[in-house]
């Protein structure tokens, strides 16, 4: 039998080392490769939340401003408010910023009904809803302290958030002709809200 002297030895050793990891290579890259998978996916899913919304043509500009009143003087006047939201709701009417001197307020009718015809500064062809027209019947003064948040609002118009869908409403004012001598001077502010909450 040859005769293995220490160098041979030596050199047969670090022969080894390189020839073990490039077997241990072979062994880790075959078993990177030797699973199956699969996958499903769902497309990304979204979320989006619906609306209410409502519109008037007023242009910013007061239903009323009445000067010089006495017993017997009256007025009228439409808005139109219009519901673009995407979600059914329900619309009611309620007073806001009340104030009154010398009681005015209390001394001038208020009716509010609902319909269909005319617009901002004109109610020529108003037709009030055979159902549900009349909303509103009394003074200003108890409009203004009796229908003051949505709670207590007049009114139920329910849009369905379909589509577009518009109102009119007609304000008619009239001071009686038995209104007090007292209410000479006198002043009355009232500003109307239109609020839809979905139902």
């Amino acid at each position: 039998m040859p005769r293995v002297t220490p160098r041979a030895a030596r050199l047969a050793a670090w022969i080894a080392i390189p020839a073990a990891l490039v077997a241990s290579g072979v062994v880790v890259s075959t078993a990177s490769y030797s699973a199956f998978s699969a996958t499903t996916v769902n497309p990304t899913s979204n979320w989006t939340a619906g609306s209410v919304a409502l519109t008037d043509d007023d242009n910013n500009t007061a239903l009323f401003n009445a000067t010089a009143l006495k017993p017997g003087s009256t007025g009228a006047n439409c808005i139109t408010v219009t519901s673009t939201g995407s979600l059914p709701s329900t619309v009611k009417l309620y007073g806001t910023n009340a104030a009154t001197t010398n009681n005015l307020a209390a001394n001038i009718n208020l009716t509010i009904e609902q319909g269909t015809g005319g617009g901002f500064g004109s109610c020529t062809g108003f037709v009030a809803a055979t159902t549900g027209g009349s909303l509103y019947s009394g003074t200003v003064a108890g409009f203004g302290s009796t229908s003051t948040n949505f709670a207590t609002g007049v009114g139920g118009w329910a849009p369905t958030g379909t589509a577009s869908e518009s109102k009119v409403f007609r304000m008619t004012y009239t001071v009686p002709t038995s209104a007090p001598n007292t209410v000479q001077g006198g002043t009355a502010a009232l500003g109307f809200t239109w609020e839809a909450q979905n139902s």
